[in-house]
């Protein structure tokens, strides 16, 4: 499996994770002879990155990774998570520092790679969410003391909150990596879409995590698996998921994806997953994407998808101007008739069908169709 450089860290990554996640629920509600099979696998698929927190299963996630990785005795990066509670914000170093001991005891382990911290970023401190100058004043401070104390390698956020908060912080140049909402469904964060578009602009921060070689951890590539184009969930996931920076619900997020089906049926991917991956993998910012897994089936569904590599890039002018205009138009347009949508499609000259959502790239007629994805998800 390809590996990459996961920004200023300088770590060789796979570029597909392993998200330990509720989403897809594996690591959290899974048996344990499944969850050690799968860990087993991935890493036989070449995966070395394992991404989890202290809020999947109320620590569940974290004491099974241990788990199963001290059973498998091999060398892996394995990334958590704190997140700090408003009753915590008067000693932001105590939570941070009590968080991680915590995780490492579930982890069996002396330290860990990297720590993100968990909450929203934004200017109103509603909830969990913290202002920007928390965060560089008084949590960064933080995760550099536990570095220099060798509890930790790396540290990072997870992007999400508003986008000027979210600048701001990637700006100041201090994280290690970032936890990226990107996808088809809104590739804002890569590119520009237009005004009044479904979901969050993220206002290419791609190119400002780039700018700070930051490396990107990309979340949400299968939209918390409304990519997979159904609202089934498979048992082990959480039964309903709310959106990340795409639509205003589920629901909403599978009616668009239903859309992309014409790619698939036009043979550009196996599948709407395959799709999805190798759209996200074809951005050069992106230095590995999380998957969570329900199933075995779905960890080998995701590794062949990635394996095939990137979307291809085509010179092609007409295709960039084309970008991602037919997912922006509102959902009734899923009640018009099958030819008038096709003819809404075929807007660019150029491979046509690629037109509704690709900047710049073009797509690979593969040889073959792949299997059903149904319930694959996306964690964060």
């Amino acid at each position: 499996m390809e590996a990459r450089r996961l920004g200023r860290t300088g770590q060789q990554v796979s570029v597909l994770g392993f998200g330990c996640g509720a989403v897809g629920g594996l690591m959290v509600r899974g048996r344990p002879g499944d969850q050690e099979r799968a860990v087993a696998r991935a890493i036989e698929l070449g995966i070395n990155y394992f991404d989890t927190a202290p809020s999947y299963g109320d620590g569940e996630s974290e004491s099974n990774l241990g788990r199963v990785l001290a059973a498998l005795k091999h060398e892996v990066v394995v990334g958590t998570k704190v997140r700090i509670r408003p009753s915590e914000r008067a000693n932001v170093a105590r939570a941070v520092t009590t968080s991680l001991e915590a995780s490492l005891k579930r982890l069996r382990r002396d330290s860990v790679d990297l720590l993100q911290l968990h909450n929203s970023i934004g200017p109103d401190e509603e909830g969990e969410t913290l202002d920007a100058s928390i965060v560089l004043d008084e949590v960064v401070p933080v995760f550099e003391r536990l570095r220099q104390e060798g509890k930790i390698r790396f540290f990072g956020i997870t992007a999400v909150g508003a986008t000027p908060a979210l600048r701001q912080v990637v700006d100041a140049h201090s994280l290690d990596t970032a936890q990226v909402a990107y996808n088809v469904l809104n590739p804002s964060a890569g590119t520009t879409v237009p005004e009044g578009y479904p979901g969050q602009d993220y206002g290419d921060l791609l190119r400002r995590t780039r700018a700070a070689d930051i490396g990107v951890i990309n979340i949400r590539v299968l939209a918390g698996g409304a990519l997979t184009g159904t609202e089934v969930r498979h048992p082990l996931g959480m039964p309903s998921v709310e959106p990340i920076g795409s639509g205003s619900n589920y629901a909403a997020d599978v009616r668009r994806t239903q859309r992309l089906q014409t790619l698939v049926q036009e043979g550009y991917a196996n599948s709407l997953v395959d799709l999805a991956l190798r759209f996200a993998i074809s951005h050069p910012a992106i230095g590995t994407v999380l998957v969570g897994y329900s199933t075995l089936e779905h960890l080998e569904l995701a590794a062949a998808a990635i394996n095939k590599g990137p979307l291809a890039p085509r010179p092609c002018s007409t295709l960039r101007r084309c970008r991602i205009a037919s997912l922006a138009r509102p959902d009734s347009t899923m009640t018009q008739p099958a030819s008038r949508r096709h003819r809404d499609l075929s807007v660019c000259p150029a491979k046509p069908a690629l037109a509704p959502f690709l900047n710049g790239i073009d797509g690979r007629h593969p040889s073959g169709h792949g299997g059903d994805a149904n319930g694959i998800e996306a964690g964060v």
